[in-house]
């Protein structure tokens, strides 16, 4: 009954023929159909066909078709069994899923060119900011009282701070689309690499820093550096008794390694373990701990372009362990 109110057909003219039935294939379909049919026909499997009709109506539906051989003794195919379900529900919901899917790349992709032009856009004028409230206090601050060189030291700070979240804000829209195709890393060279950029903190701090055989995998070199170099600039920073001690962990993961930062800081509060992946999300004042706040944020961005996920287990004053996860395809 259900196959003749679909092909809108009398019942009193019996169910379509093959040929018939061929007739109301898509055009874009049919031929894939047919040819799988055909390798039915000759003893091979065919499961889970999509395809559509196009109805007398002119409407078209998805069916999914899963045909099967049936063969005697002497291993000829005497018939076909098969199921037949109409899927046009879902192939419709997936369409509508589709679009919105594209409609957020595009977004995403407009989003995070207005990041780096706005950006980019801002480098100068903060930079003229800063020269010439330089060059104000070189020429003239022995005309100046104490408070109008404290105000021009607070313009001074605070022009390189908002350079220096711009600067983050260009690395933070860059992540996914600026970066370099993956290549053989290996991760003891980036880990050198990150050292060195943070050989002044370290020393600063007497910072130790130990770590276990580092693997070799597919990766931006680059943004891998910085994400050693963010994790690691941030357990040197958010410590308060003794020197900073950091230790680099690997284990393997199904598929993945493991890595953890473990550290001896200031630890971070359990209602705050999600919140502090998020783009400027601050959780002390600039005045305690330097940063703009967009650190984890590009950690998080680089660990998901890579294909891992990254979080954090950690104690008030136990210190903190960040995990990020990696593919283990080389």
């Amino acid at each position: 009954e259900q196959v003749y109110k679909l092909f809108e057909r009398d019942p009193a003219q019996g169910p379509p023929t093959y040929e018939e039935n061929i007739a109301y294939y898509h055009p874009e379909d049919s031929k894939r159909l047919q040819e799988q049919e055909r390798m039915a026909i000759e003893g091979s499997v065919t499961a889970d066909t999509d395809y559509r009709l196009r109805m007398p109506s002119g409407k078209s539906v998805w069916h999914r078709d899963t045909i099967r051989a049936r063969k005697d003794e002497s291993g000829r195919v005497v018939k076909l069994h098969g199921t037949v379900q109409d899927i046009t529900e879902r192939k419709e919901a997936e369409e509508v899923l589709e679009g919105y899917r594209s409609e957020l790349e595009r977004s995403n992709e407009s989003l995070e060119q207005f990041a780096y032009v706005a950006s980019h856009d801002l480098q100068e004028p903060l930079r003229m900011i800063s020269s010439f409230m330089e060059l104000l206090s070189n020429q003239y601050g022995d005309q100046l009282d104490e408070n109008a060189q404290e105000y021009i030291d607070f313009a001074v700070d605070g022009a390189q701070r908002m350079q220096r979240l711009v600067l983050n804000l260009l690395t933070y829209s860059r992540v996914g689309t600026r970066g370099k195709p993956f290549e053989t890393t290996e991760c003891e060279n980036v880990l050198e690499i990150s050292l060195t950029n943070l050989k002044v903190a370290l020393e600063e701090s007497s910072a130790i820093v130990t770590h276990d055989p580092l693997p070799i995998l597919m990766a931006d070199e680059d943004q891998l550096a910085q994400l050693f170099q963010n994790l690691i600039g941030n357990a040197i920073k958010f410590i308060e008794d003794g020197p900073p001690k950091l230790h680099i962990g690997v284990s393997q993961e199904k598929g993945f390694h493991r890595f953890s930062i473990q550290d001896n800081g200031i630890g971070i509060a359990p209602e705050n373990l999600e919140r502090i992946f998020g783009a400027s999300q601050r959780l002390h004042s600039i005045d305690e701990y330097p940063g703009s706040g967009l650190g984890l944020a590009i950690c998080k961005k680089i660990v998901e372009r890579h294909g891992g996920r990254i979080w954090v287990e950690s104690e008030l004053g136990k210190g903190s362990t960040f995990f990020f996860t990696l593919p283990a395809d080389v």
